[in-house]
């Protein structure tokens, strides 16, 4: 029952953290699913309550959404998404969480002094960004970080922030979960229980975390971003170099 009770933990923190950061539910999810099987069925597992938190957090949010973001970000995420899933049986993991976890560190890093402030992602650099979050999430499940450390350099408010985060998230989403439906649905089916359990949880969360969201002033809402991004780093950075 330990696991069960940890899976809907992390499915309510996950859920919270997503909806005031605008990532979060594979971060804490994945690792979870890990401790009870393997790596790869565990971020195609955690892919189907990810992508129904991603979408109710999008419906609460009302759709508010750059759009102009969301095309030049969420297409190549998407096309990132799909490729990353198709190779995650032959990536080397550790190395990117390495990577992962330095460039959130960097990025967290950088808000914190101010540098982000003076970021921009446009143009070329907005595309390749987004296809990069998109390869890491086919791969690892965890693209939230990187797309919201991008984000951070465009001037958004904080629901235009999350809800735009969140557009992208359903994009990859729909692009990487037919893949592993295609590859592993015996294994994803044997799952079943514990997909449910944090589905629920997921679920949960959101509602808690959409009301905190409203009262967050932006100021410190960019800065509980780069601190929920430091956590992560910090955690993918340690996963990976004790692999």
């Amino acid at each position: 029952m330990w696991i069960e009770g940890l899976i809907l933990a992390a499915g309510i923190a996950g859920g919270g953290v997503a909806a005031v950061a605008g990532f979060g539910i594979g971060s804490l999810l994945t690792p979870a699913f890990a401790l009870q099987m393997d790596a790869r069925l565990a971020v195609a597992a955690v892919s189907i309550p990810h992508a129904v938190g991603t979408a109710f957090r999008f419906w609460l949010l009302g759709a508010r959404v750059d759009r102009r973001i969301l095309l030049s970000f969420g297409l190549t995420s998407a096309a990132g998404g799909l490729t990353g899933a198709l190779l995650q049986s032959r990536a080397g993991v550790p190395a990117l969480m390495v990577l992962f976890g330095a460039l959130l560190l960097f990025t967290a890093g950088a808000e914190l002094s101010g540098l982000a402030r003076r970021m921009r992602f446009d143009g070329a650099a907005a595309w390749l960004v987004g296809g990069t979050s998109g390869l890491l999430g086919g791969l690892v499940g965890n693209q939230g970080g990187i797309r919201s450390a991008a984000l951070l350099g465009v001037d958004l408010q904080k629901h235009v922030f999350v809800g735009t985060a969140t557009a992208v998230g359903l994009m990859v989403d729909a692009a990487r979960m037919p893949v592993y439906l295609w590859q592993l649905h015996e294994q994803i089916r044997g799952a079943a229980d514990w997909i449910g359990i944090a589905t629920v949880g997921v679920v949960i969360g959101t509602l808690l975390g959409n009301r905190l969201l409203v009262r967050i002033p932006d100021r410190v809402f960019r800065r509980t971003v780069a601190v929920v991004l430091t956590v992560l780093g910090a955690t993918m950075l340690a996963r990976g170099l004790s692999q």
